[in-house]
């Protein structure tokens, strides 16, 4: 390809995507640092109409918790809201919990209940990805205090009797009454563990620089930085030398014009390696180059994060008691594992003929109230699981489940379910798809712009979809990312001085 071609696609490529391409390494770099934003939230009334909260989608109902007083506590990605059996009426239940709607994404409620007759006691325990929370009388939050790593993430809490256990991302941690005390238990490695990891979950964590720690972020946030000094001299240069001025500005216009170029120049060459890293990794981790790489395991790179003793680490999602088979399960990145009977000796087993999850992970796992068999359900789909004829079947059309999740989102993404509200005769229970919620209960108007937190506006920025919506997870990123990697090469290919040897130089 001749160099005046290459200088082309160079120039019309990174003026067509430079906007997009800032926006990605501004968005990356609040993706990077969660917990420095997660008090900060966005007023979804200054983003597009789409993301309005209408009849309990993005995740504002992913379950409910029965009340002693009969009341019914609904929970999900806003925090907790009371109401009762009927759903007539909601107020919020978030008093005493932190300030930001990131720190209010509820991922699961338990209740327990402990002592006899008139001594008897309740206590109702959320969990958030970051801490665990206790009501009083009042329905107020109080945070109790849990022996978690730095920055670990909690993923689930369950009760079973007396005992509660809250799980994190690596580790099961768990108490009795009076619940002011935990013990952290690491699960064993189960029989025939390699020690190997998702090579989709190596890319990921290797695209964000968490892969290396806190230094690898840092590096990544310095990429980030250095790619949009080469989008804004870039844009600068082009901008530039289309204005006129007069003759007396001329020179001023070309040491302008030289300087730019320098920078654009010098910056891109030697970083070149870095940024294109940057950039493919980047359109790898959506459609359809995703799938092969989360259906692969690799062994973990030394001296990484990932690099663990645990054999769990970053792998649990989901922990449930099963009274028909008497023993503790859980849902990991892995599958379904029992756990046995004692949860602070655990004995891991994988179970076979599991229902198929999403790779995001299970958004709900409870126990049908007639008949004991599980409801399993994820943004691949919903299926109820019977373990004692270790068989799974479709919620909604009854045929046997597939054998795999597929796609990362399946035709019904359910993000939440409960059966503790009867509205319209329901028994049965009402299932929540993330995008279109439920039509069976009606969502009060005032929930329709809670607030969004920052962390959740940088990640529908970063994945495109804030652009062109849901379509965004199976083509922008990718053709945005090959866009940028082949404006990268160009640069390169026109910057390089021609070979001495060559005819045409």
């Amino acid at each position: 390809m001749l160099r005046s071609t290459f200088r082309k696609h160079h120039k019309w490529f990174g003026i067509v995507m430079g906007f997009f391409l800032i926006v990605f390494c501004v968005s990356g770099i609040l993706l990077n640092h969660r917990h420095a934003i997660s008090g900060i939230d966005v007023s979804r009334g200054m983003l597009p109409s789409r993301y309005e909260i209408k009849q309990w989608n993005s995740g504002l109902l992913r379950g409910t918790c029965r009340m002693d007083d009969g009341r019914v506590a609904v929970y999900g990605s806003a925090g907790v809201f009371l109401t009762d059996t009927v759903a007539s009426s909601f107020v919020s239940m978030n008093e005493g919990l932190p300030q930001g709607a990131d720190m209010r994404q509820m991922r699961g409620m338990a209740g327990v209940s402990y002592g006899a007759g008139q001594k008897s006691s309740h206590e109702f325990f959320a969990v958030s990805q970051y801490g665990l929370y206790r009501t009083d009388g009042r329905h107020r939050w109080h945070h109790v205090a849990l022996p978690t790593g730095e920055e670990e993430r909690l993923t689930d809490v369950t009760s079973r009797g007396d005992t509660l256990v809250v799980l994190s991302r690596s580790y099961v941690y768990v108490a009795t009454a009076p619940y002011r005390t935990f013990r952290r238990v690491e699960i064993p490695a189960p029989s025939g563990y390699d020690g190997k990891v998702s090579l989709f979950r190596t890319v990921w964590l290797l695209h964000s620089g968490e892969l290396f720690g806190t230094v690898g972020v840092i590096i990544v946030d310095v990429i980030s930085v250095i790619l949009i000094i080469i989008c804004v001299t870039g844009l600068a240069f082009w901008l530039t030398a289309k204005i006129s001025v007069r003759q007396s500005l001329k020179r001023l216009k070309g040491r302008a014009l030289k300087t730019l170029l320098s920078w654009h120049d010098i910056i891109g060459r030697k970083t070149i390696v870095l940024t294109l890293l940057i950039c493919v990794t980047g359109w790898m981790l959506r459609p359809p180059m995703m799938i092969p790489l989360a259906l692969s395991r690799v062994p973990a790179v030394p001296g990484t994060i990932q690099h663990s003793c645990n054999a769990w680490n970053d792998r649990l999602r989901m922990v449930r008691y099963d009274e028909a088979a008497g023993d503790w399960m859980v849902s990991t990145s892995e599958g379904f594992f029992s756990l046995g009977k004692d949860i602070q000796h655990p004995v891991p087993q994988r179970i076979s003929d599991a229902p198929p999850v999403s790779v995001m992970g299970l958004n709900v796992l409870q126990r049908e109230k007639e008949g004991g068999k599980w409801l399993c359900g994820s943004f691949s789909g919903m299926f109820v699981w019977d373990r004692q004829t270790s068989t799974s079947t479709d919620y909604f059309t009854h045929q046997p489940a597939p054998k795999s999740a597929g796609a990362p989102f399946g035709k019904t993404a359910v993000s939440g379910f409960t059966d503790d509200i009867i509205v319209g005769g329901r028994h049965d229970g009402i299932v929540v798809e993330y995008d279109k919620g439920t039509s069976l209960l009606q969502q009060p108007s005032w929930m329709n712009r809670l607030p969004m937190s920052l962390w959740n506006v940088a990640l529908e920025a970063h994945s495109g979809r804030l652009f062109i919506g849901n379509i965004a997870t199976y083509v922008f990123v990718l053709v945005m990312g090959m866009a940028a990697v082949w404006s990268l090469i160009t640069g390169l290919k026109i910057r390089r001085k021609p070979n001495k040897n060559s005819k045409r130089k």
